[in-house]
């Protein structure tokens, strides 16, 4: 076990009456709060296997990008690791369909706001999160490949692969869809194989982005290009069978850009250039309780994964981690009895509509029948003249309501 070790934070901040906090995971969602329960005076040891490297492509980015919301920032830059350099903000969106004409645009103009959100390179800002960890006096960090879980009425000893242990007296488990909170606490999961595969990769374009986000449902599944900090650069992920998947995927850069082009309809002009490509299934997945025991809570890919179609998964992770904060500052001991019911309540629920939204979306738009594509195409122009609620839409996936409730 490789450890890393910090001295506790100040007296003054009353350590010992505050919970000792294990954070499980130490990717965004994971460093993120333990950033934010040291901030609020919590001793946290984070535990991950490895320390996170830079991941940089053929033309110099990472193939990972993640977008965040107006929400996700402010989360960010309350512990210091928002990237004002290289985040790329987008302030339009442009949606449309495969052999439709309807198409719907969305504008941060209508919010009167500057942007929708920012696309960010993934490894930087997660490097960024353990940089502001090693310097954070009330985290300790701990490279482990852990065992299992057992939790007692004392704590929660986390058991490591070397047969050694610790005990804590709370868990954040923040390690992804195959948590090793799900097996060790007899999680119930529902799991959803979407019989998809997505291709991930950056392209550099003929035209510029325009600060827009494109975004167009194919009848095999959805193709996003999602603008970057450059002005010809857009990050890709494209959605579709496993067998046009595993195809593509052995295309040379030429021919692939060709189909790219094509499925995107010329709109940034020729693709001149590929990067590196890169292929995941797609499925969703929930647990069915986000509190499995009152001393362990589970947030980000551990509490649910969803379809990459909306954009959503890191805000939604996000989102925990403010959830969880809410109840932090409240209480210095957080094993209290019942004061993660609310928590609970809210983020299954996150979970369910945002699933629900994304199966359903995918089900309309996917939909070969006449009649269904003639519906379709009739309510994405009676969407697009309902200005009211294309606003309070674009207020939800930007995270305004909640940025309005924390007193923006």
């Amino acid at each position: 076990m490789n450890k890393s070790t910090v001295p506790e934070a100040a007296g003054s901040r009353d350590n010992a009456a505050r919970s000792r906090i294990a954070v499980i995971g130490g990717g965004m969602v994971g460093a993120v709060a333990a950033l934010c329960l040291e901030a609020q005076g919590f001793p946290v040891t984070v535990i991950d296997r490895r320390r996170p490297q830079r991941q940089q492509g053929r033309l110099g980015l990472d193939i990972r990008h993640v977008a965040l919301s107006p929400g996700s920032r402010a989360l960010l830059q309350s512990v210091d690791i928002w990237p004002t350099s290289t985040a790329s903000a987008f302030r339009r969106m442009c949606v449309w369909e495969q052999w439709g004409t309807g198409v719907v645009r969305f504008d941060a103009a209508e919010l009167g706001r500057q942007e929708m959100g920012w696309l960010v390179e993934a490894s930087p800002l997660v490097l960024a999160a353990w940089a502001r960890m090693a310097a954070a006096p009330g985290i300790e960090v701990l490279l482990a490949e852990i065992a299992g879980l057992e939790v007692t009425d004392d704590g929660v000893q986390v058991q490591f692969g070397d047969a050694s242990s610790r005990t804590f007296d709370f868990v954040v488990a923040a390690d992804g869809a195959n948590s090793v909170a799900h097996q060790a606490l007899d999680v119930s999961l529902s799991r959803d194989n979407l019989d998809q595969v997505a291709i991930a990769t950056v392209i550099r374009t003929a035209r510029t982005h325009a600060q827009t986000a494109w975004q167009c449902f194919l009848t095999e599944g959805p193709l996003a290009l999602l603008p970057g900090l450059d002005a010809q650069v857009c990050s890709v992920v494209w959605s579709q069978t496993a067998a046009t998947a595993a195809r593509r995927m052995q295309l040379d850069d030429a021919a692939f850009c060709g189909e790219l082009e094509r499925a995107s309809e010329g709109r940034l002009g020729a693709i001149e250039a590929v990067d590196e490509r890169f292929s995941f299934p797609l499925i969703q997945q929930r647990v069915r309780c986000s509190v499995p025991h009152p001393r362990v809570v589970l947030a980000g890919d551990a509490l649910r994964v969803i379809h990459p179609l909306a954009g959503q998964g890191v805000n939604l992770g996000f989102d925990d981690v403010q959830a969880l904060l809410r109840v932090a500052t409240q209480h210095m001991d957080l094993t209290t009895p019942g004061i993660w019911r609310a928590y609970a309540r809210q983020r299954e629920a996150a979970s369910q509509l945002m699933m629900h939204a994304m199966a359903a979306l995918q089900k309309i738009y996917t939909a070969p029948e006449p009649t269904t594509a003639l519906l379709r195409q009739l309510g994405i122009r009676s969407f697009n003249a309902l200005g009211g609620l294309k606003r309070q839409v674009m207020r939800q996936a930007m995270g305004l309501d909640h940025l309005k409730q924390e007193g923006e």
